[in-house]
Protein backbone atom coordinates (compact mmCIF):
# COMPACT_ATOMS: atom_id res chain seq x y z
CA UNK A 1 0.00 0.00 0.00
CA UNK A 2 1.07 3.34 -0.53
CA UNK A 3 2.62 5.54 2.05
CA UNK A 4 0.00 8.14 2.46
CA UNK A 5 -2.73 5.54 3.07
CA UNK A 6 -0.66 3.41 5.14
CA UNK A 7 0.45 6.36 6.95
CA UNK A 8 -2.83 8.65 7.51
CA UNK A 9 -3.10 10.03 10.69
CA UNK A 10 -5.43 8.29 13.06
CA UNK A 11 -5.63 10.53 15.72
CA UNK A 12 -5.56 14.59 16.47
CA UNK A 13 -2.00 14.71 17.87
CA UNK A 14 -0.69 13.25 14.65
CA UNK A 15 -2.48 15.50 12.17
CA UNK A 16 0.75 17.63 11.40
CA UNK A 17 -0.98 21.23 11.11
CA UNK A 18 -0.09 22.90 14.65
CA UNK A 19 -3.20 24.93 13.62
CA UNK A 20 -5.85 22.27 12.89
CA UNK A 21 -4.62 19.81 15.85
CA UNK A 22 -4.89 22.89 17.91
CA UNK A 23 -8.29 23.58 17.14
CA UNK A 24 -9.59 20.30 17.44
CA UNK A 25 -8.69 19.91 20.79
CA UNK A 26 -10.00 23.55 21.64
CA UNK A 27 -13.60 21.97 20.60
CA UNK A 28 -13.67 18.86 22.20
CA UNK A 29 -12.19 20.41 25.21
CA UNK A 30 -15.27 20.69 26.94
CA UNK A 31 -16.52 17.58 25.80
CA UNK A 32 -18.38 15.57 23.45
CA UNK A 33 -21.56 17.46 22.43
CA UNK A 34 -20.34 19.29 19.38
CA UNK A 35 -21.51 21.45 16.55
CA UNK A 36 -23.56 19.69 14.14
CA UNK A 37 -21.72 20.55 11.34
CA UNK A 38 -18.08 21.32 10.05
CA UNK A 39 -16.28 22.82 7.58
CA UNK A 40 -12.81 21.70 6.45
CA UNK A 41 -11.40 24.27 3.80
CA UNK A 42 -8.00 24.56 2.24
CA UNK A 43 -5.95 23.41 -0.52
CA UNK A 44 -5.54 19.42 -1.42
CA UNK A 45 -3.26 17.41 0.25
CA UNK A 46 -3.28 18.60 3.28
CA UNK A 47 -5.33 16.38 5.18
CA UNK A 48 -8.81 17.50 5.46
CA UNK A 49 -10.31 13.76 4.65
CA UNK A 50 -8.14 12.20 7.54
CA UNK A 51 -9.02 14.91 9.92
CA UNK A 52 -12.91 14.41 9.47
CA UNK A 53 -12.18 10.76 9.97
CA UNK A 54 -10.83 11.43 13.03
CA UNK A 55 -13.34 13.68 13.89
CA UNK A 56 -16.16 10.94 13.32
CA UNK A 57 -13.66 8.54 15.47
CA UNK A 58 -13.54 10.76 18.83
CA UNK A 59 -17.21 11.91 18.50
CA UNK A 60 -17.96 7.26 18.54
CA UNK A 61 -15.69 6.12 20.00
CA UNK A 62 -16.81 3.76 22.71
CA UNK A 63 -14.71 4.33 25.57
CA UNK A 64 -16.05 8.44 25.52
CA UNK A 65 -19.43 6.81 26.04
CA UNK A 66 -18.04 6.81 29.42
CA UNK A 67 -16.64 9.92 29.85
CA UNK A 68 -19.10 12.85 31.64
CA UNK A 69 -16.52 15.55 32.80
CA UNK A 70 -16.39 18.87 30.96
CA UNK A 71 -13.21 19.87 30.90
CA UNK A 72 -11.08 17.19 29.03
CA UNK A 73 -7.26 16.40 28.72
CA UNK A 74 -5.71 15.58 24.92
CA UNK A 75 -4.78 12.36 26.20
CA UNK A 76 -8.86 11.97 27.24
CA UNK A 77 -10.34 13.40 23.72
CA UNK A 78 -8.13 11.22 21.66
CA UNK A 79 -10.03 8.09 20.25
CA UNK A 80 -8.76 4.95 21.43
CA UNK A 81 -8.25 3.13 18.22
CA UNK A 82 -9.38 0.31 19.27
CA UNK A 83 -13.08 -0.16 19.44
CA UNK A 84 -15.46 -1.36 17.16
CA UNK A 85 -16.42 1.99 15.90
CA UNK A 86 -12.77 3.56 15.70
CA UNK A 87 -11.48 0.03 14.20
CA UNK A 88 -14.46 -0.18 11.20
CA UNK A 89 -14.19 4.02 10.61
CA UNK A 90 -10.17 3.28 9.69
CA UNK A 91 -11.31 0.39 7.38
CA UNK A 92 -14.11 2.24 5.77
CA UNK A 93 -16.52 -0.61 7.07
CA UNK A 94 -18.63 1.79 9.21
CA UNK A 95 -22.70 1.97 8.06
CA UNK A 96 -23.18 5.06 10.35
CA UNK A 97 -19.91 7.09 8.81
CA UNK A 98 -20.72 7.70 5.15
CA UNK A 99 -18.28 9.29 2.59
CA UNK A 100 -19.92 11.08 0.10
CA UNK A 101 -18.18 12.53 -3.13
CA UNK A 102 -19.68 16.17 -3.87
CA UNK A 103 -18.14 15.80 -7.59
CA UNK A 104 -20.09 12.32 -8.36
CA UNK A 105 -23.05 13.21 -6.05
CA UNK A 106 -23.86 16.93 -6.80
CA UNK A 107 -27.44 16.90 -8.07
CA UNK A 108 -30.57 17.64 -5.86
CA UNK A 109 -31.79 14.27 -5.84
CA UNK A 110 -28.68 12.83 -4.34
CA UNK A 111 -29.43 15.22 -1.47
CA UNK A 112 -32.74 14.79 -1.25
CA UNK A 113 -32.00 10.69 -0.69
CA UNK A 114 -29.96 11.90 2.36
CA UNK A 115 -32.27 14.08 3.51
CA UNK A 116 -35.10 10.97 3.44
CA UNK A 117 -31.81 8.36 5.26
CA UNK A 118 -30.74 11.36 7.57
CA UNK A 119 -33.99 10.59 9.58
CA UNK A 120 -33.38 6.65 10.43
CA UNK A 121 -31.42 5.68 13.97
CA UNK A 122 -27.74 5.28 13.71
CA UNK A 123 -26.87 1.24 13.55
CA UNK A 124 -24.24 1.01 16.46
CA UNK A 125 -22.72 4.30 16.80
CA UNK A 126 -23.42 7.15 18.66
CA UNK A 127 -24.08 9.26 15.67
CA UNK A 128 -24.16 9.32 12.16
CA UNK A 129 -21.64 11.12 10.44
CA UNK A 130 -21.83 11.92 6.56
CA UNK A 131 -18.48 13.14 5.30
CA UNK A 132 -19.41 15.07 1.81
CA UNK A 133 -15.76 15.54 0.12
CA UNK A 134 -15.56 18.98 -2.56
CA UNK A 135 -18.68 20.25 -1.65
CA UNK A 136 -18.37 23.59 -3.41
CA UNK A 137 -19.28 21.08 -6.60
CA UNK A 138 -22.99 20.60 -5.13
CA UNK A 139 -25.57 23.00 -7.68
CA UNK A 140 -27.48 25.45 -6.60
CA UNK A 141 -30.71 23.40 -5.62
CA UNK A 142 -28.53 20.76 -3.69
CA UNK A 143 -27.17 23.71 -1.60
CA UNK A 144 -30.60 24.82 -0.99
CA UNK A 145 -31.81 21.27 -0.14
CA UNK A 146 -28.78 20.50 2.20
CA UNK A 147 -29.18 23.87 3.85
CA UNK A 148 -33.02 22.76 5.32
CA UNK A 149 -31.00 19.77 6.64
CA UNK A 150 -28.47 21.82 8.54
CA UNK A 151 -30.55 24.46 9.87
CA UNK A 152 -33.22 21.35 11.61
CA UNK A 153 -30.59 18.56 12.01
CA UNK A 154 -31.98 15.67 13.43
CA UNK A 155 -29.65 14.65 17.42
CA UNK A 156 -27.91 11.43 16.05
CA UNK A 157 -26.08 13.09 12.80
CA UNK A 158 -23.55 15.67 12.10
CA UNK A 159 -21.89 16.72 8.84
CA UNK A 160 -18.14 17.33 7.72
CA UNK A 161 -18.06 19.29 4.40
CA UNK A 162 -14.53 19.35 2.89
CA UNK A 163 -13.65 21.77 0.33
CA UNK A 164 -10.72 22.75 -1.74
CA UNK A 165 -12.41 26.32 -2.82
CA UNK A 166 -14.08 27.98 -0.26
CA UNK A 167 -14.88 31.10 -1.99
CA UNK A 168 -17.99 28.50 -4.15
CA UNK A 169 -19.68 27.25 -0.83
CA UNK A 170 -22.70 29.76 -0.40
CA UNK A 171 -22.47 31.88 3.12
CA UNK A 172 -25.52 30.27 4.50
CA UNK A 173 -24.04 26.91 4.73
CA UNK A 174 -20.59 28.28 5.78
CA UNK A 175 -22.90 30.10 8.74
CA UNK A 176 -23.98 27.12 9.67
CA UNK A 177 -20.71 25.33 10.26
CA UNK A 178 -17.79 24.95 12.70
CA UNK A 179 -14.72 25.95 10.04
CA UNK A 180 -11.63 25.23 10.42
CA UNK A 181 -8.91 26.33 7.93
CA UNK A 182 -6.18 24.13 6.73
CA UNK A 183 -3.14 26.34 5.25
CA UNK A 184 -0.84 25.64 3.33
CA UNK A 185 1.99 23.47 5.03
CA UNK A 186 5.57 24.90 6.28
CA UNK A 187 8.37 22.97 5.39
CA UNK A 188 9.04 22.17 9.00
CA UNK A 189 4.99 20.28 9.34
CA UNK A 190 5.73 18.74 5.98
CA UNK A 191 9.41 17.28 7.30
CA UNK A 192 7.28 16.43 10.63
CA UNK A 193 5.03 14.30 8.74
CA UNK A 194 7.47 12.67 6.70
CA UNK A 195 9.54 11.49 10.24
CA UNK A 196 6.84 9.20 10.70
CA UNK A 197 7.29 7.78 7.76
CA UNK A 198 10.96 7.31 7.42
CA UNK A 199 11.30 6.16 11.27
CA UNK A 200 8.40 3.36 10.77
CA UNK A 201 9.87 2.12 7.27
CA UNK A 202 13.67 2.81 8.06
CA UNK A 203 14.43 4.99 5.26
CA UNK A 204 18.08 6.48 5.21
CA UNK A 205 17.66 9.70 4.31
CA UNK A 206 19.91 12.89 5.19
CA UNK A 207 18.04 16.05 7.11
CA UNK A 208 18.88 17.91 3.94
CA UNK A 209 17.00 15.51 1.74
CA UNK A 210 14.01 15.85 3.47
CA UNK A 211 13.82 19.47 3.64
CA UNK A 212 14.56 19.39 -0.10
CA UNK A 213 11.54 17.81 -0.18
CA UNK A 214 9.60 19.45 1.83
CA UNK A 215 10.14 22.46 0.19
CA UNK A 216 9.48 20.74 -3.49
CA UNK A 217 5.67 19.85 -1.72
CA UNK A 218 4.43 23.00 -2.37
CA UNK A 219 2.80 23.14 1.65
CA UNK A 220 1.10 19.87 0.31
CA UNK A 221 1.19 16.64 2.98
CA UNK A 222 -0.01 14.59 0.33
CA UNK A 223 2.72 15.29 -2.23
CA UNK A 224 5.69 15.06 -0.04
CA UNK A 225 4.73 11.52 0.76
CA UNK A 226 4.42 10.62 -2.36
CA UNK A 227 7.96 12.58 -3.55
CA UNK A 228 9.73 10.40 -0.38
CA UNK A 229 8.02 7.44 -1.24
CA UNK A 230 9.16 7.81 -5.38
CA UNK A 231 12.92 8.48 -4.28
CA UNK A 232 13.09 6.01 -1.58
CA UNK A 233 11.92 3.50 -4.12
CA UNK A 234 14.34 4.37 -6.95
CA UNK A 235 17.53 4.55 -4.13
CA UNK A 236 16.54 1.04 -2.85
CA UNK A 237 18.63 1.28 0.39
CA UNK A 238 20.79 3.65 -0.19
CA UNK A 239 21.59 6.87 1.73
CA UNK A 240 19.50 9.39 0.22
CA UNK A 241 21.16 12.84 0.40
CA UNK A 242 20.03 16.38 -1.01
CA UNK A 243 22.61 16.00 -4.08
CA UNK A 244 20.68 12.23 -4.87
CA UNK A 245 17.11 14.14 -4.50
CA UNK A 246 18.07 17.02 -6.51
CA UNK A 247 19.07 14.59 -9.28
CA UNK A 248 16.30 12.19 -9.61
CA UNK A 249 14.00 15.35 -9.73
CA UNK A 250 16.01 17.72 -12.42
CA UNK A 251 16.38 20.06 -9.58
CA UNK A 252 20.25 19.95 -10.03
CA UNK A 253 21.36 23.76 -11.13
CA UNK A 254 17.87 25.18 -10.60
CA UNK A 255 19.70 27.38 -7.99
CA UNK A 256 21.94 28.19 -10.34
CA UNK A 257 19.18 28.75 -13.29
CA UNK A 258 17.53 30.84 -10.98
CA UNK A 259 20.22 33.67 -9.90
CA UNK A 260 20.93 33.88 -13.55
CA UNK A 261 17.12 34.22 -14.77
CA UNK A 262 17.27 36.74 -11.97
CA UNK A 263 20.32 38.88 -13.86
CA UNK A 264 18.46 38.83 -17.16
CA UNK A 265 15.55 40.57 -15.03
CA UNK A 266 17.34 42.81 -13.31
CA UNK A 267 18.93 43.71 -17.25
CA UNK A 268 15.55 43.42 -18.94
CA UNK A 269 17.15 40.98 -21.22
CA UNK A 270 14.24 38.98 -22.60
CA UNK A 271 16.40 37.28 -24.88
CA UNK A 272 18.73 35.94 -22.11
CA UNK A 273 15.80 35.10 -19.77
CA UNK A 274 14.35 33.05 -22.81
CA UNK A 275 17.78 31.25 -23.14
CA UNK A 276 17.53 30.39 -19.72
CA UNK A 277 13.75 29.16 -19.85
CA UNK A 278 14.84 27.09 -22.77
CA UNK A 279 17.74 25.26 -20.98
CA UNK A 280 16.03 24.40 -18.38
CA UNK A 281 12.80 23.18 -20.03
CA UNK A 282 15.01 20.84 -22.13
CA UNK A 283 16.12 19.65 -18.80
CA UNK A 284 12.67 18.48 -17.99
CA UNK A 285 12.60 21.20 -14.93
CA UNK A 286 9.31 21.79 -12.91
CA UNK A 287 8.59 25.31 -13.52
CA UNK A 288 6.10 26.06 -11.03
CA UNK A 289 8.96 24.84 -8.70
CA UNK A 290 11.33 27.01 -10.31
CA UNK A 291 8.86 29.82 -10.25
CA UNK A 292 8.90 29.11 -6.77
CA UNK A 293 12.24 29.68 -6.24
CA UNK A 294 11.98 32.88 -7.75
CA UNK A 295 9.20 33.80 -5.76
CA UNK A 296 11.09 33.05 -2.60
CA UNK A 297 14.14 34.65 -3.65
CA UNK A 298 12.05 38.12 -4.38
CA UNK A 299 10.07 37.64 -1.31
CA UNK A 300 13.58 37.98 0.56
CA UNK A 301 14.55 40.66 -1.21
CA UNK A 302 11.54 42.67 -0.13
CA UNK A 303 11.95 42.23 3.12
CA UNK A 304 16.08 43.14 3.07
CA UNK A 305 14.89 45.92 1.27
CA UNK A 306 12.14 47.27 3.90
CA UNK A 307 14.83 46.15 6.81
CA UNK A 308 12.28 43.03 8.16
CA UNK A 309 15.95 41.03 7.90
CA UNK A 310 19.17 41.28 8.12
CA UNK A 311 21.54 40.83 5.01
CA UNK A 312 25.14 41.20 3.76
CA UNK A 313 23.70 40.74 -0.36
CA UNK A 314 22.67 43.40 -1.87
CA UNK A 315 20.40 43.87 -4.79
CA UNK A 316 19.96 46.72 -7.42
CA UNK A 317 15.89 45.91 -7.83
CA UNK A 318 13.68 49.20 -6.26
CA UNK A 319 10.88 48.22 -3.75
CA UNK A 320 8.58 49.20 -6.49
CA UNK A 321 9.99 46.81 -8.77
CA UNK A 322 10.24 43.72 -6.34
CA UNK A 323 6.69 44.20 -5.54
CA UNK A 324 5.76 44.24 -9.67
CA UNK A 325 8.04 41.05 -10.52
CA UNK A 326 6.45 39.47 -7.04
CA UNK A 327 2.48 40.44 -8.52
CA UNK A 328 4.32 39.19 -12.40
CA UNK A 329 5.71 35.86 -11.17
CA UNK A 330 2.37 35.03 -8.89
CA UNK A 331 0.36 35.52 -12.23
CA UNK A 332 2.71 33.02 -13.95
CA UNK A 333 2.97 30.65 -10.98
CA UNK A 334 -1.30 30.13 -10.97
CA UNK A 335 -1.38 29.95 -14.95
CA UNK A 336 1.36 27.01 -15.21
CA UNK A 337 -0.84 24.43 -13.65
CA UNK A 338 -2.75 25.15 -16.73
CA UNK A 339 -0.66 25.78 -19.47
CA UNK A 340 -0.27 24.00 -22.59
CA UNK A 341 3.00 24.65 -22.61
CA UNK A 342 5.11 24.81 -18.50
CA UNK A 343 7.23 27.61 -20.05
CA UNK A 344 4.62 29.84 -22.07
CA UNK A 345 3.62 31.36 -18.34
CA UNK A 346 7.05 32.37 -17.69
CA UNK A 347 7.93 33.61 -20.87
CA UNK A 348 4.89 36.10 -20.85
CA UNK A 349 5.82 37.21 -17.41
CA UNK A 350 9.24 37.69 -18.83
CA UNK A 351 8.41 39.83 -22.11
CA UNK A 352 6.02 41.84 -19.76
CA UNK A 353 8.53 42.77 -17.77
CA UNK A 354 11.33 43.50 -20.47
CA UNK A 355 9.10 45.61 -22.65
CA UNK A 356 7.84 48.11 -19.23
CA UNK A 357 9.49 51.53 -18.71
CA UNK A 358 11.83 51.24 -15.68
CA UNK A 359 9.43 51.73 -12.63
CA UNK A 360 11.29 54.52 -10.20
CA UNK A 361 13.30 57.35 -10.32
CA UNK A 362 15.97 57.46 -12.67
CA UNK A 363 18.86 59.48 -13.95
CA UNK A 364 18.40 61.56 -17.24
CA UNK A 365 21.07 58.99 -18.84
CA UNK A 366 19.37 55.95 -17.86
CA UNK A 367 15.92 57.45 -19.05
CA UNK A 368 17.58 58.29 -22.62
CA UNK A 369 18.89 55.00 -22.97
CA UNK A 370 15.95 52.85 -21.47
CA UNK A 371 16.98 49.51 -18.94
CA UNK A 372 19.62 48.15 -19.57
CA UNK A 373 21.25 49.42 -22.22
CA UNK A 374 18.50 48.76 -24.69
CA UNK A 375 16.96 51.09 -26.61
CA UNK A 376 13.91 53.40 -25.82
CA UNK A 377 9.92 52.13 -27.54
CA UNK A 378 10.04 54.23 -30.53
CA UNK A 379 6.59 55.11 -32.16
CA UNK A 380 5.55 53.67 -35.25
CA UNK A 381 5.90 56.96 -37.51
CA UNK A 382 9.37 58.18 -35.92
CA UNK A 383 12.88 58.71 -37.63
CA UNK A 384 11.11 57.98 -40.93
CA UNK A 385 14.62 58.99 -42.38
CA UNK A 386 16.43 56.06 -40.35
CA UNK A 387 13.12 53.48 -41.37
CA UNK A 388 13.86 54.35 -44.85
CA UNK A 389 17.24 53.87 -44.92
CA UNK A 390 16.77 50.39 -43.46
CA UNK A 391 14.24 49.58 -46.21
CA UNK A 392 16.85 50.56 -48.25
CA UNK A 393 19.49 47.95 -46.54
CA UNK A 394 16.98 45.08 -47.03
CA UNK A 395 17.04 45.65 -50.73
CA UNK A 396 20.42 45.12 -50.58
CA UNK A 397 21.30 41.47 -50.49
CA UNK A 398 25.10 41.92 -48.70
CA UNK A 399 23.85 43.43 -46.08
CA UNK A 400 23.22 42.22 -42.47
CA UNK A 401 21.11 44.27 -40.05
CA UNK A 402 20.88 43.50 -36.20
CA UNK A 403 17.68 45.08 -34.14
CA UNK A 404 20.74 47.72 -32.49
CA UNK A 405 21.57 48.56 -35.85
CA UNK A 406 18.38 49.51 -36.43
CA UNK A 407 16.84 50.78 -33.19
CA UNK A 408 13.96 52.59 -34.73
CA UNK A 409 12.64 50.12 -36.96
CA UNK A 410 12.44 47.50 -34.93
CA UNK A 411 11.02 49.27 -31.96
CA UNK A 412 8.36 50.57 -34.08
CA UNK A 413 8.26 47.02 -35.50
CA UNK A 414 7.24 45.54 -32.29
CA UNK A 415 5.21 48.34 -30.81
CA UNK A 416 2.86 48.22 -33.88
CA UNK A 417 2.66 44.55 -34.18
CA UNK A 418 1.93 44.43 -30.17
CA UNK A 419 -1.35 46.70 -31.20
CA UNK A 420 -2.83 43.57 -33.20
CA UNK A 421 -0.89 40.61 -30.76
CA UNK A 422 0.57 41.16 -27.56
CA UNK A 423 1.79 37.37 -27.40
CA UNK A 424 3.80 37.81 -30.83
CA UNK A 425 5.01 41.58 -29.89
CA UNK A 426 6.69 38.96 -26.80
CA UNK A 427 8.13 36.90 -29.02
CA UNK A 428 10.13 39.19 -31.23
CA UNK A 429 11.24 40.73 -28.24
CA UNK A 430 13.58 37.60 -28.32
CA UNK A 431 14.48 37.28 -31.81
CA UNK A 432 17.31 39.03 -33.85
CA UNK A 433 16.13 40.91 -37.26
CA UNK A 434 19.07 40.55 -40.49
CA UNK A 435 18.57 40.66 -44.17
CA UNK A 436 19.28 37.67 -46.13
CA UNK A 437 19.56 37.57 -50.27
CA UNK A 438 17.34 40.81 -50.20
CA UNK A 439 14.67 39.59 -47.83
CA UNK A 440 13.72 40.49 -44.19
CA UNK A 441 14.73 37.42 -41.80
CA UNK A 442 13.36 37.59 -38.41
CA UNK A 443 15.51 35.16 -36.58
CA UNK A 444 14.00 32.92 -33.36
CA UNK A 445 15.98 31.74 -30.74
CA UNK A 446 13.29 27.97 -30.17
CA UNK A 447 11.15 25.99 -32.35
CA UNK A 448 8.54 27.21 -30.81
CA UNK A 449 9.10 30.82 -31.30
CA UNK A 450 9.91 30.16 -34.84
CA UNK A 451 6.21 27.96 -35.44
CA UNK A 452 4.42 31.15 -33.56
CA UNK A 453 5.86 33.33 -36.00
CA UNK A 454 5.41 30.73 -39.25
CA UNK A 455 1.74 30.73 -38.81
CA UNK A 456 -0.08 31.94 -42.05
CA UNK A 457 -2.12 34.47 -40.21
CA UNK A 458 0.86 36.14 -38.41
CA UNK A 459 3.44 36.20 -40.68
CA UNK A 460 0.68 37.76 -43.12
CA UNK A 461 0.37 40.68 -39.73
CA UNK A 462 4.14 40.69 -39.71
CA UNK A 463 4.57 41.74 -43.43
CA UNK A 464 1.52 44.27 -43.52
CA UNK A 465 2.81 45.77 -40.42
CA UNK A 466 6.56 46.28 -42.09
CA UNK A 467 4.76 47.73 -45.20
CA UNK A 468 3.16 50.36 -43.26
CA UNK A 469 6.54 51.51 -41.38
CA UNK A 470 8.63 51.11 -44.24
CA UNK A 471 6.41 52.02 -46.93
CA UNK A 472 7.33 48.98 -49.40
CA UNK A 473 6.37 45.69 -49.59
CA UNK A 474 8.62 43.40 -47.59
CA UNK A 475 9.09 39.59 -47.91
CA UNK A 476 9.74 38.25 -44.41
CA UNK A 477 10.71 34.60 -43.62
CA UNK A 478 11.92 32.82 -40.33
CA UNK A 479 14.80 31.08 -39.60
CA UNK A 480 15.91 29.27 -36.30
CA UNK A 481 19.02 30.07 -34.57
CA UNK A 482 21.96 27.70 -35.19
Amino acid sequence: MVFYRTYRPQKISELDSQSVRESLFALFAKGFDVPHAFLFSGPKGLGKTSAARIVAKVINCEKHAKIKKTKLTESEIEPDSKCFQCTSITSGANFDVLEIDGASNRGIDEIRDLKEKINLLPNKASKKIYIIDEVHMLTTEAFNALLKTLEEPPNHAAFILCTTEFHKVPQTIVSRCFRVDFKKATDDEIARSLSRIIKAEGIKVEKDAVLEIARMSDGSFRDGTKLLEEVSISSGKKNITRQYFEEKFNTLGVNSAAVQFIDALMERNAKKGLEIISKISKQGVDFKFFIEKLLNSFHLMLLQKLGAIDSKSENSFEVSEIKKLLELLSIAHSETKFAVLAQLPLELMLVEWSEKDTIGSQSDEQTSRGPAGRFPPASAHSNISSEKSFLRAVGSPSTSVTPRKAPDFYESFINEVKLHNHLIAGVLRSCEIENTNGKLTIVAISKFHKEKLEDGKTLELLEKVAKNILGGSVKIEISLRG
